[in-house]
């Protein structure tokens, strides 16, 4: 069992690592529309008990409203 446990843990650092680095050349605008999905996603699963047309609806709101929030004028 902690074989399994190590592995998860080393998939999920790994996998944070890439993902920040492709953020990297990101715009404000782009990272907020990302956060905004992200964040979305999460709540509308929760929302919705993991049904994945509230996820995926989830994170099509937050993406919007991430876009428009991170708008710099």
């Amino acid at each position: 069992m902690k074989t399994i446990k190590h592995l998860a843990v080393s998939a999920t650092l790994a996998t944070l690592a890439l993902g920040l680095t492709g953020c990297a050349g990101m715009s404000h605008q782009d990272k907020a529309t990302a956060v905004g999905a992200g964040a979305g996603a999460v709540i509308g699963g929760v929302l919705t008990g993991g049904s994945a047309v509230g996820t995926v609806g989830g994170a099509a709101v937050g993406g919007v409203i991430g876009n428009q929030a991170g708008k710099t004028n």
